[in-house]
């Protein structure tokens, strides 16, 4: 089945207003539902009401790439398959964390943006011609690499070692830099979160590129935080407001360079500083999150001081 323009305006005649309204939810990088089972239950609305527009049928193995890869979407559907890489990361990393289907979740969102990344013509035919990296290398469509590889990062994170290994991390780390060359500020500068995530998680290989790497997180790190004393003889500037506004860059500072670092009291004090803050409206989900996560982490800084 294909999808058309006159098929999606089908799917929202049948169910009024229920793809405009899960549509809604989506605030240019951003997902705004509330930070409660509510919000959760209007998320998992809004992944089943895309995938009725995009006319998935129910026995579609969404955690095989090749099934999800070989479903029929014409072009008009391209934006529907990012929002649903999206959803998925979103509906795993907030609401699903340490649930028995997380690793799904994951898997199914990097299938939908691998699908949408390959749903661009001069991706096709450079991954095919030249492999996957190079194809990274020239793709502009930014939400369509980032949630791919947002996802492709959360659903490895189970097993890092074969991450590494198979070649996962170099191509989710090829993606995010390729974010950073196109929109540095998306997901209030998600691409360097992230990074920095990764670089500071990774496991203590004793060789390769893909290692441990502390030097690289605090680089990644300090162009989204302000630390004088993290950050000071690297003089990156002064940070965008939004970075402190945006409680997550704090957070994974705290936990993939201080922690990993084992500077304790320094841990402390960003994570407590991140409890401190305000919600705010712009990044309230994400912000409740990372303060339900600062919680958790200040447990096992405890242990150290």
């Amino acid at each position: 089945m294909l999808l058309t323009a006159f098929a999606v305006a089908v799917a929202a005649q049948d169910a009024p207003g229920v793809l405009e309204d899960a549509l809604a939810i989506f605030q240019g990088d951003r997902v705004i539902v509330e930070y409660s089972a509510e919000g959760r239950a209007q998320l998992e609305a809004t992944i089943e009401a895309l995938k009725v527009a995009l006319g998935v049928p129910a026995d579609l193995n969404e955690t095989s790439e090749s099934a999800v890869g070989a479903f029929p979407v014409a072009p008009e559907g391209r934006d529907l398959t990012i929002k649903l890489s999206q959803g998925y990361f979103t509906l795993g990393v907030i609401f699903a964390k340490g649930e028995s289907d997380e690793a799904d979740l994951y898997l199914k969102g990097k299938h939908w943006g691998l699908k949408s990344l390959r749903m661009d013509p001069d991706f096709a035919l450079v991954e095919k011609r030249e492999g996957f990296v190079d194809a990274v290398d020239q793709e502009t469509d930014v939400a369509s690499l980032y949630w791919a590889g947002m996802n492709w990062l959360s659903e490895a994170n189970f097993d890092q070692v074969t991450a590494v290994f198979s070649g996962v991390a170099g191509k989710t780390v090829a993606m995010l830099e390729r974010v950073q060359e196109l929109d540095e500020t998306y997901d209030c500068y998600g691409a360097d979160r992230v990074l920095g995530s990764v670089w500071g998680a990774l496991p203590r290989l004793p060789f390769g590129t893909y290692r441990r790497d502390l030097d690289r997180a605090r680089s990644c790190f300090c162009r989204i935080v302000e630390d004088a004393q993290a950050c000071g003889d690297l003089a990156p500037g002064s940070v965008d407001p939004a970075c402190t506004e945006y409680l997550g860059n704090r957070r994974a500072f705290a936990e993939y360079y201080l922690m990993e670092k084992g500077l304790w009291s320094d841990a402390a004090q960003v994570l407590e500083s991140v409890l401190d803050a305000p919600l705010g409206e712009t990044y309230a989900l994400f912000n409740a999150n990372a303060q339900a996560d600062a919680r958790r982490l200040l447990e096992e800084v405890g242990k150290h001081l």
